[in-house]
């Protein structure tokens, strides 16, 4: 306490309250600013269509449609239920209902933006999650090393982490999860202590265990991973208790001493961990097993859900993509990089080629020089025994759910590296790890932290260290809400802007349409002729339903260009099939063009026809 106490006049029992509201105030400013600067994407119209009840099966396919019939998915209906959330959702795509639902009725709080769905009211339901697991990270840090400094540290990169960030300015189900995550793992810390001091786990703390796993599952199949890291943890711990006892036994010596009644003997116990007989039970296990039974079946419901859908496999497609070459390194690569933008990223997706070299040099250095930092503070927790068991659960569960991520990517051909946002399996751990590594910086306030003292340069204090670290991370999040860094991946703000200098007829946006992600790449693009007050009926939309057989897209997109009205110009977007002859027929643009982040795109130059084409 005197650490702060030093600085601010503030009573003790104000002070880490009052900290801790700072720390969740920044972080909720960070999520809310600049909350809908950015388009949404695929999967964020996922979101909104599906928790307004709506469906993306309405939208007519292998047909020209306008962009007002593209868009009617995106608008509230006020007959529609729950039951309507959890009927599309669970024959639509491949996610469980807690988000979707808790969205339903929390966007019906918000008005209409052009008659659609508000995305500032869809996105600030995952950004008010996001910022309510700061406070969440200092109670869990708090309960893992018994520290308020890790608490309000782990706290703090929690407000600005740009990974964090990222997550909440999104309308999707990440930042509950991480929520549960937090939760659960409070849960295995208890338990860990249980097993420490071989006590029997309370049954409100086993129910709870199970009820927050039961959420989580019910909120992201793949927090299932956080349950495999936890698994992993208690059987290494098991194994290592069953270890000692062994050792114990072997150590139990029988004294032998004369008594009235003859000779009496009575085990003496030569090593410390065990305070019970090797025979007797070990109390906190059973609970653990009832815990991990209740979790299996919480879990167990959903497998009939997931495994009838058929647009399970066809959502997942991009992350099973086969690789040859240098693309077996790029796993690592994509993971490395979600690592450290857990911590910083500065503007290396800026449109200045300048500002992108300084800011991949600046973090380069930063990474250097506060490398040896974070891993010293994390040597020595792990020296302290009151802090060593914890530091080596919480680096268990990372290490554990890392193997999982490239099992899974080099062993079943599952990609989960190419996703970021999976990392929320142990992203909370992360960050209570590095809440204690800058502890032990913090406490360090009279050493320095890099080149020797008698050099007088690169030298910092500990505690202006951790300040720097902290201003970096902020400086990151800027970077995030400023779409400099984490952008989105489609830009339909950018295509609009494309076709209305480039086309002056009416044109057709034409996409090959497998799931509702391409639904969702269109809707994107009407939504912005809608934003832009540019709908008309010279803006038409084409979605060529495609199976098995490429081909059918053809001959659809073929058949319906017949039968528009010329000039027009096409708009081959994402179009993933042969170009027709009738395609053919028509110019094709030979401009250079920009390349717009997610639209893939061909322009042809469908004219009139008089004696010949134009």
């Amino acid at each position: 306490m005197h650490l702060y106490n030093r600085y601010v006049a503030i009573p003790s029992r104000w002070l880490h309250p009052l900290l801790c509201l700072i720390w969740f105030l920044i972080g909720l400013g960070l999520r809310l600013t600049n909350l809908t600067g950015k388009p949404p994407w695929t999967d964020e119209f996922s979101t909104l269509v599906f928790s307004l009840g709506n469906s993306f099966l309405s939208v007519p396919l292998d047909r020209a449609i306008a962009p007002d019939i593209l868009l009617q998915p995106l608008q509230p209906q006020p007959s529609a239920t729950i039951q309507d959330v959890w009927a599309h959702l669970s024959h639509e795509t491949n996610h469980p209902p807690l988000y979707f639902v808790l969205a339903h009725w929390w966007m019906q709080l918000f008005p209409t933006q052009g008659g659609l769905v508000s995305l500032w009211g869809a996105r600030s339901l995952a950004a008010i999650f996001g910022a309510a697991s700061v406070p969440a990270i200092y109670a869990f840090s708090w309960l893992s090393f018994r520290s308020r400094l890790v608490g309000h540290l782990a706290a703090a990169m929690m407000a600005v982490s740009p990974y964090s960030i990222f997550l909440a300015q999104e309308a999707r189900h990440y930042t509950l999860a991480i929520l549960w995550v937090i939760a659960s793992l409070a849960c295995l810390v208890v338990a860990t202590r249980h097993i420490q001091n071989r006590t029997q786990i309370p049954i409100w703390i086993a129910l709870t265990w199970v009820a927050i796993n039961a959420l989580g599952i019910a909120t992201h199949y793949f927090f299932a991973l956080t349950l495999c890291t936890e698994a992993l943890v208690l059987i290494v711990l098991g194994w290592h208790q069953q270890q000692l006892k062994q050792e114990d036994a072997e150590n139990i010596s029988v004294q032998i001493s004369p008594s009235p009644s003859g000779f009496t003997s009575r085990p003496v116990f030569a090593s410390p961990h065990l305070c019970v007989s090797p025979s007797s039970s070990f109390p906190p296990w059973r609970r653990i097993y009832a815990v991990a039974i209740g979790t299996f079946v919480a879990g167990a419901v959903w497998l009939p859900m997931f495994l009838q859908n058929s647009y399970g496999s066809k959502l997942t497609d991009w992350i099973q993509q086969p690789r040859e070459g240098f693309a077996w390194l790029s796993p690592i690569f994509q993971a490395f990089a979600a690592w450290i933008t857990m911590l910083y990223l500065l503007p290396v997706e800026a449109p200045q080629l300048a500002i992108v070299i300084a800011s991949g040099l600046v973090m380069l250095i930063f990474m250097i020089w506060a490398a040896p930092i974070l891993i010293r503070g994390y040597k020595m927790q792990l020296q302290q025994p009151e802090n060593r068991l914890m530091t080596q659960v919480l680096s268990g569960v990372i290490a554990g759910a890392i193997a999982l991520f490239f099992i899974f990517t080099y062993f079943f051909n599952i990609d989960l590296t190419r996703g970021a946002r999976y990392n929320f399996v142990y992203f909370p751990a992360v960050i209570v790890l590095l809440g204690a590594s800058l502890a032990v910086c913090w406490h360090s306030s009279h050493k320095l932290i890099g080149k020797e003292k008698e050099t007088g340069r690169w030298g910092i204090s500990g505690k202006k260290a951790v300040i720097l670290i902290w201003l970096i991370g902020f400086l990151s999040a800027v970077t995030v809400v400023s779409n400099l860094g984490y952008q989105k991946y489609y830009r339909p703000d950018l295509f609009v802007q494309l076709i209305q200098k480039t086309s002056q007829v009416p044109t057709i946006v034409a996409t090959t349409q497998i799931t509702h992600v391409q639904i969702g790449e269109m809707m994107g693009v009407a939504r912005e002729l809608n934003i832009q007050n540019l709908l008309s009926p010279s803006h038409l939309f084409f979605l060529a339903h495609q199976d098995q057989n490429p081909n059918t897209s053809t001959t659809a997109l073929a058949n319906t260009i017949k039968t528009l009205s010329r000039p027009f110009d096409l708009w081959l977007v994402n179009f993933h099939a042969p170009i027709a002859e009738e395609v053919k027929k028509c110019v094709a643009d030979i401009q250079s063009l920009p390349a717009i982040n997610g639209y893939e795109y061909k322009i042809y130059h469908c004219q009139l026809k008089a004696g010949g084409r134009k």
